[in-house]
C-alpha cells in the first residue's frame, strides 16, 4: 500500500512533501507540544483544512516525521559503509565523524528530535514513542566494533552512542556554542569535526593497540 510519506518522497514538489519539508523544521525545532498544526500550515503557506487533507491529525504527521528521518538516516549510513568499508580504523572513524558531522549539520531537526526524545518525555506521559532507531548496532559495525549489527556488545553501543551524542550535541547547541566560541558556522564544523576525532580516534585505536600486542605476545 502506498502511503501519504510514500508519494511526498516520490514526488518532491507536491503539497505532501511541502508540508512534510514545514513539519520536519517544525517538530524539530519545537518538539511534539511544542508544534501546532497552525505553525506547520503557516508555514507551508496553506490552510488548515489542506494540511488535515494530505496528512490527517498532527500525530500521523509527526509519525511521518519521524519515519521520513529514519529513511534518511538509513540511506546515510549505507554510504558511509561504502565509504570507510576494508579501510584502517583509525581512517573508518575519522571518515564517519566527518561524514555523520556533515550530514546533521545539513539536517539539525534530526538532531533536535533526538534530543527531545531524550529529554521531553516524563513519567506520566506516553505519547508515541520516538520511533527513530539510532541505527548503533549498524554504526558500530561500521567501526568495526562488532560483526552482527544485532549482537553488538554493550559496550560497542555506548561506545557509538559517545560518538553519536557528541555529534548531536554540538550540531543542536549549534546557536548556543557558536557565539561562545566566538566562530562563523563554516568553521565551527570544521572544529566540531576536528575535535571529535582528537577526542575520540585515540580512545579506538588505543583499543586495538593492545589486540595488536596481545597477538604478538601470544603468537
Amino acid at each position: 500500500m502506498i502511503t501519504a510519506l510514500d508519494k511526498a518522497r516520490k514526488n518532491p514538489g507536491s503539497m505532501k512533501a511541502k508540508i512534510l519539508v514545514a513539519a520536519r523544521n517544525l517538530f524539530g525545532e519545537y518538539g511534539f507540544h511544542g508544534t501546532t498544526t497552525r505553525m506547520i500550515a503557516d508555514k507551508a503557506k496553506i490552510d488548515i483544512s489542506t494540511l488535515h487533507y494530505h496528512w490527517g491529525d498532527k500525530r500521523d504527521l509527526f509519525e511521518a516525521v519521524l519515519m521520513d528521518i529514519n529513511r534518511d538516516l538509513g540511506r546515510e549510513l549505507i554510504e558511509v559503509e561504502k565509504k570507510i568499508h576494508g579501510r584502517p580504523l583509525e581512517e573508518r572513524i575519522k571518515i564517519a565523524i566527518a561524514a555523520m558531522t556533515d550530514y546533521l549539520f545539513v539536517h539539525p531537526e534530526i538532531s533536535n528530535l533526538v534530543l527531545h526524545r531524550y529529554f521531553s518525555k516524563t513519567r506520566h506521559e506516553m505519547i508515541m514513542d520516538f520511533k527513530v532507531p539510532e541505527f548503533i548496532g549498524d554504526i558500530a559495525r561500521s567501526m568495526g566494533l562488532t560483526k552482527d549489527a544485532k549482537k553488538t556488545p554493550a559496550r560497542g553501543l555506548l561506545e557509538v552512542l559517545t560518538v553519536m551524542n557528541g555529534i548531536h550535541n554540538f550540531v543542536s547547541g549549534e546557536n548556543f556554542f557558536r557565539p561562545m566560541v566566538k566562530l562563523n558556522r563554516k568553521d565551527y564544523i570544521k572544529m566540531v569535526k576536528e575535535t571529535l576525532q582528537f577526542v575520540l580516534i585515540p580512545g579506538f585505536t588505543a583499543r586495538e593497540g593492545k589486540k595488536d600486542q596481545k597477538v604478538k605476545q601470544n603468537p
